[in-house]
């Protein structure tokens, strides 16, 4: 029963937490006004009012690379508690901190392989049959200078 009583207060933090959320919407709904206008419906962009639609939505690029940083985020939260108590974890803390950064590396250069965080615009390659053989005349661009020029 003793070691119940030491999760007391994080139950009853969790109770008020969600008592508090819970009663700010109600609290919201009941006592908002309620006197919709085109304006207060309009979409808010930091104060900048849209004058077009947009014509497609955010890539889904976009929410990868978002995915990606609070991976490399929570390997960073996950690195500091090492920080503090490596002497006392040893070799045993060295390996596996090195096993854990091996594998989100990996995973990072797998991203980069597969185009995630790619954003330009889609890279055609043709195939080598179609292009001519590269020569230094047809890629190298002669500039003359301006000695040359008088």
């Amino acid at each position: 029963m003793g070691s119940l009583t030491s999760y007391l207060p994080i139950f009853v933090l969790f109770i008020l937490g969600f008592l508090f959320a819970a009663l700010s919407i109600v609290a919201s709904k009941l006592l908002a006004p309620k006197r919709p206008t085109t304006a207060k419906e309009a979409p808010y962009e930091c104060g900048i009012v849209p004058t077009y639609e947009l014509p497609q939505r955010f890539p889904v690029r976009f929410y990868l690379v978002a995915m990606i940083f609070v991976i490399f985020d929570i390997e960073v939260i996950f690195l500091f508690p090492w920080a503090v108590v490596y002497n006392s974890l040893g070799t045993f803390g060295l390996v596996e901190i090195i096993v854990f950064s091996l594998a989100v590396f990996f995973s990072f250069i797998y991203l980069i392989a597969n185009g995630a965080l790619d954003w330009g615009p889609i890279k055609v390659q043709r195939p080598a049959s179609e292009s001519a053989p590269r020569t230094t005349s047809s890629t190298v661009r002669r500039v003359s200078s301006n000695n040359e020029a008088a």
